[in-house]
This record gives C-alpha cells, structure tokens and sequence, in this order.
C-alpha cells in the first residue's frame, strides 16, 4: 500500500474543487482489507456488522467478496436492509421497539430472512405479542419468528465483591443453565431458537498495546471455550436440536474466535475502514481506509494552520483514544484544543519545505477513531481508486434517517 503522503495526494487529487467536509474510502484498501478478513477467516463464514460500515453500497461491496449475511444494529435497519434485497440478517442488538417487531411480524419475506437478539424474558414476551397480533390480522405467514440468544463473554478473575469484571457490560446471561432456561421460554412462546451469540469484547475490541492485555485475551478465550461448550449442550438439551448459528468474534478476533469449537460464523465491519482505535493490533496489518477531508482556512501564526469543523469524536469513554488522527504528515493536533466543532488548529511538528507547507486552501486529512460512526457525519461518501473518484454514494444518514 501507498504511504501517507502519496494517499493524501492522491485523495487530494481526487476532491479537487469538492467542499468539505467531505467523507471518502480508497477501495483499492476497502477491497484488499476485506479479502483480508475472509483469509484471516480461514473458511469460517464472515458476517459483515452494519453498524462499523453504515454505507448501504460497501455493505453490499463486502457481501459481493464472499462475506456471508449481514449483523444489523436495529430493527428498523435490518427491514430496510431486507425490503433492498439484503438476505440473512442478525440484529446484533436487543429491541424494545413494538412498531418495528410488529412491521417484522407482518411481513412474510423478513420474517424469513431476519434473526432478533435477545438475552431476556421481556424481549419473548414483546416478540410474542407481536407475532400474535399479527396472526390475528391475517398477515403472519405461520413461520415462527427467529431468535437469537446473547451471551455474556467477559472475563471474570477473582470472586465474590473483589470480583473484577473485564469486558462489556451486555447481557445478563452467563451459565449454561440460565441460557438454556430462556430458550425453553423462548421455544414455549412459539419461537425459532436459531443461534447463541458469543461476543469477546475484550478479545475483539481491544488492541494488542502491553502483555497484560495480551495475557487477559488468552486467559479470556480459554474460559469462554470452555463454557461455550457447556452452553451449547445445555441448550440443545432443552430445544432438542442443535443450534443453527453461533455467532462470535470481532475485527481484532476473527483468527482465534473462527477457530473456537462450536462456532459456525464470526462477524467483522470495523476492519473494512480500519479506524485509529485499530492501530496497536497485531494479528493484523492496519491498512486505513475511510478519511475525513478538512479546509485549511487560516493561518493564525508561523507554525500554525487552522481547519474549518473536525470535531468528530467518538463514542465510548472520553480521552485522546476518541479523537480523530491527523493523516496529513507533517503536523499534529493542538494539546489545548484538539478537534473542533468549528476549527481545527494543527501545527507543524518536524520541518517541512515551503512546497509540503500548508496554506490557507489547502486539504487536510484525518482518520475517525471509530469505523462506521465517521459515516453519521455525512450524507453521502466519496469512493477513490487511484486519484479519482469513479462513484459517490449515500450514506445510511443520506439515504434513510429513521433507524431507531
């Protein structure tokens, strides 16, 4: 791949006479990461996560390479996904949304082609109630809904109040006994126990930066083996079958989690744009994707350039992983102010020649710490090969607005 200076030409080249700010992938990268993923893979079918992409068109792109299905975040998006012609999607997200389960209940094609997640009692109980409305209308079609139960993967060390919980804080259902209980409710309410979803958050989201994080990964995948094993027995106990999907991994897992027994499918989309919060990893090549375009509009002082809008943090907890990485060599963000909502400040940190100097007009380029979140701030994306842009496509903000 092109270094940083020669991509920022080219993406330069590229928006030549386009405002910013302004959104582009470099599909030569987007095309090479996904194959990427798929060999990383090793045969293990690749679910592409929707909300890590957010570009209807790329999501598409992906399935085009051999990824198989669609993880959607919402209700609301998988029956957009699925009335576009998208097949085979799991909404990776407990719903409380009745209008959007009872549209899902009435239509015969999503009811086939959408798989909903749960990790409750109450999750049945509106599902239920949902389909039961709709067979009273007339317009269910006799199949049943199909669920997916979500399991708890984060790595308990130590007991009782010293306790330390590493991972995310998701779903309350952990022992094969209390997974199994739900799927008997789930399969005495009428519904179709397809899968278990087993997400390592601290495997799958966290980069490879010390041994201690390294240490906790194999420590994690060990223990959730073992109790995967254990969880799946149970369930297939208390159903009478096996499952159909297991679902597990991330962009940072895919290698050890498509290799773990019992899984059938892992799920990735953050690898496709490859963010800054993937930089430290190293069961990978980082190769960025997914830029964000900045005008320089003033130069406040030798040294120093200053760039209309940028302050596109990211979600999670609040520090310097969050902010957006400067691409453009040659200067960096301002300690005191960082990105920002109107202005930019950046300023030169090793010395450049009147030729690599940025100038009042001039494009910067930055990178989101986050994969599909960038796309929220556009309505549509510009996507490059080589130094010109060959389509501009909408955005999920662009093209739908109502997700929930």
């Amino acid at each position: 791949m092109s270094s940083a200076a020669d991509t920022v030409a080219r993406l330069t080249a590229a928006t030549s006479g386009l405002p910013a700010p302004l959104a582009v992938v470099d599909l030569d990268v987007f095309d090479a990461n996904a194959l990427d993923l798929l060999k990383r893979a090793d045969g293990v079918p690749v679910r592409v996560a929707s909300k890590s992409v957010r570009v209807r068109s790329l999501v598409a792109r992906a399935i085009g390479h051999g990824f198989a299905g669609v993880m959607a975040y919402s209700v609301r998006e998988a029956l957009w996904l699925v009335s576009q012609g998208v097949r085979d999607v799991l909404v990776g997200y407990p719903t409380v949304d009745k209008e959007a389960l009872a549209a899902l209940a009435a239509d015969t094609t999503a009811r086939a082609e959408i798989t909903l997640m749960v990790d409750d009692v109450v999750h049945l109980g509106l599902i239920a109630d949902a389909d039961q409305a709709a067979g009273a209308n007339g317009s269910a079609s006799g199949r049943p809904l199909q669920v997916c139960l979500d399991v708890d993967c984060s790595l308990r060390v130590g007991a009782g109040a010293l306790t330390a919980h590493l991972g995310v804080r998701r779903s309350p259902l952990r022992e094969p006994g209390d997974v199994a209980a739900l799927a008997t409710v789930a399969q005495a309410r009428g519904l179709d126990v397809r899968g278990l979803m087993f997400y390592e958050a601290q495997v799958a989201g966290l980069p490879d930066t010390s041994p201690a994080v390294r240490l906790v990964k194999r420590l994690s995948m060990r223990e959730v083996n073992d109790r995967r094993v254990r969880i799946l027995a149970a369930v297939r106990d208390a159903v009478g079958q096996e499952v159909e999907l297991v679902n597990a991994g991330g962009t940072g897992s895919v290698e050890v989690s498509g290799g773990a027994p019992g899984v059938t499918e892992v799920t990735a989309g953050s690898g496709l744009y490859t963010p800054g919060l993937f930089d430290g990893y190293r069961s990978f090549q980082p190769r960025p994707a997914s830029f964000f375009g900045l005008d320089v509009v003033r130069e406040p002082a030798p040294g120093w350039v200053t760039a209309f809008a940028g302050g596109y943090v990211a979600s999670g907890k609040a520090g310097a992983a969050r902010v957006p990485r400067l691409f453009t060599p040659g200067y960096a963000l301002s300690g005191p102010e960082g990105v920002g909502e109107v202005q930019t400040p950046l300023r030169v940190t090793r010395g450049l020649t009147p030729d690599g100097t940025l100038r009042t007009g001039d494009r910067v380029w930055l990178r989101h710490a986050k994969a599909g979140e960038m796309m929220e701030r556009f309505d549509q994306v510009h996507l490059v090969r080589g130094d010109e842009i060959v389509e501009t496509v909408p955005t999920y903000r662009g093209e739908h607005k109502n997700f929930g």
